[in-house]
């Protein structure tokens, strides 16, 4: 409406709020019952990143403005490194001198002119990504009487930086992870306890239908009893007695079945990638003609170990549905996917005999039968008790996984909204952008992975 009247006003930053929408599906109760306990981390965060800027204002406002200028007036400074005049602090060669006015590392960002500013370089530091490029800038342009700079850059500012990494990076970050950790485990202890009440309520209830089932059938049983000892008197009792038994008999009878599977076969299935795998190495002969029998020889093993292995599989399979049977082999999974792969080697070989090469790519979904090889946690109880955790944790993982994907989109389409077109440079425009949703997508990636992110 604003728009269509003509006012000046931009409401891009509201139109910006509605990338928020799709939190919608997270439980949002749950995610501010978790942050609740971070609230006194973060403020002692808060406190240590102020404390560590209000020194750096002391030791280091206004000493990132000095270049090495050429003695015209209007040239750039010589180097994106800040100088000083006196030594041990770098300076300048040449026909340049040390002079203002340079904006700074990064654009004028990285420096301690003011505490908002002294706060980001901090913050920037705590996260260690490029800490060690401003502890080498300070270096440079210092030049008192505690610091002593060398080519590599060593001097007493680590006196500043170090406790700086060790008490915001190694130890207040971690006490977040500590924190989260701790809430996590509270709430994995509650819905545990609430499973298992649940578990034993459920387990109440069929006892209790159980047992009034069972009194039914013996009242049931009772009845019936008694009307046939009134109907059939001319019966002997010792046929009453056996017909009460088998009756008992057929509340208790129970069919296991168990499937049981060959070890051997399950071991050789893991032999066609292994066999192929070590016949790709060989000596190198001098001689060309012992390296085309070589190779020949190779050619023939393999294709006789594929073969070889090939038939085992499929011996496998046939024994396997000759006796589970066709409904029974393929409830199986890994049965199914063992079937497609077998199939399509098959199909595979007898159309490279028709039209010789040729081939469709199947041949790569036979290196999956190295997956059986986790079968052999059957009989490892330590591995499969790894296995079956991490395959428990899965669930977790993936719902981790979509939430962090979910907060990469919104601040990938907030980005779009503020920073849209706005990272056009003379030279070119950099990869990490916000004009196109990919990219986006990219840049804001890169900040978790603490990769550059202070670059963008």
């Amino acid at each position: 409406i604003l728009a269509t009247a003509g006012t000046d006003f931009d409401l891009r930053t509201l139109r910006a709020v509605r990338v928020l929408r799709p939190l919608k599906l997270v439980v949002l109760k749950s995610i501010m019952k978790a942050m609740v306990p971070l609230l006194q981390i973060g403020l002692l965060l808060f406190f240590a990143i102020l404390m560590f800027a209000i020194i750096g204002l002391e030791f280091y406002m206004g000493k990132f403005h000095k270049a090495c200028f050429p003695n015209s007036t209007d040239a750039e400074p010589v180097g994106d490194f800040p100088c000083g005049k006196e030594a041990p602090a770098r300076l300048c060669e040449g026909d340049t001198e040390c002079r203002e006015y340079w904006p700074g590392p990064n654009f004028g960002i990285t420096n301690f002119d003011n505490i908002l500013f002294a706060i980001l370089t901090v913050f920037q530091c705590i996260t260690m990504e490029g800490w060690t490029d401003i502890l080498y800038n300070v270096s440079y342009v210092l030049a008192l009487a505690l610091v002593t700079n060398d080519a590599a850059g060593n001097t007493w500012n680590w006196l500043y930086f170090i406790p700086l990494i060790i008490i915001g990076s190694f130890f207040m970050l971690n006490l977040v992870l500590g924190v989260l950790s701790g809430e996590f485990a509270k709430e994995r202890e509650r819905v545990e306890n609430r499973r298992a009440f649940l578990k034993l309520r459920r387990q109440q209830q069929i006892e209790r239908e159980l047992n009034g089932y069972l009194e039914w059938i013996f009242k049931a049983e009772e009845v019936m009893l008694a009307e046939e000892d009134k109907n059939a008197e001319e019966k002997s009792p010792l046929d009453a007695v056996l017909k009460r038994a088998a009756t008992k008999k057929s509340r208790n009878d129970l069919i296991h079945a168990e499937e049981g599977e060959d070890r051997f076969v399950d071991l050789c299935a893991v032999g066609s990638p292994f066999a192929r795998a070590s016949l790709k190495s060989g000596k190198t002969e001098s001689s060309s003609y012992f390296r085309r029998k070589e190779k020949m020889f190779r050619f023939f093993i393999r294709h006789f170990a594929e073969f070889v292995f090939l038939g085992l599989f499929l011996t496998e399979m046939s024994l396997k549905m000759y006796g589970l049977g066709p409904r029974s082999y393929f409830r199986s999974s890994f049965n199914c996917f063992d079937f497609g792969v077998i199939v399509g080697s098959i199909f595979e070989v007898v159309w490279a005999a028709i039209k010789p090469g040729t081939s469709f790519g199947i041949s790569v979904l036979r290196a999956l039968r190295l997956l059986r090889i986790f079968k052999v946690t059957k009989y490892w109880n330590s591995l499969r008790n790894l296995v079956v955790s991490l395959l428990n944790s899965m669930k977790s993982i993936i719902s981790l996984l979509f939430l962090l994907f979910l907060f990469i989109v919104v601040f990938a389409l907030l980005g779009m909204q503020l920073f849209g077109g706005q990272f056009n440079f003379q030279d070119e425009t950099p990869t990490t952008n916000f004009d196109t949703f990919p990219a986006a997508i990219l840049t804001v990636f890169q900040v978790p992975g603490k990769v550059l992110w202070f670059a963008n």
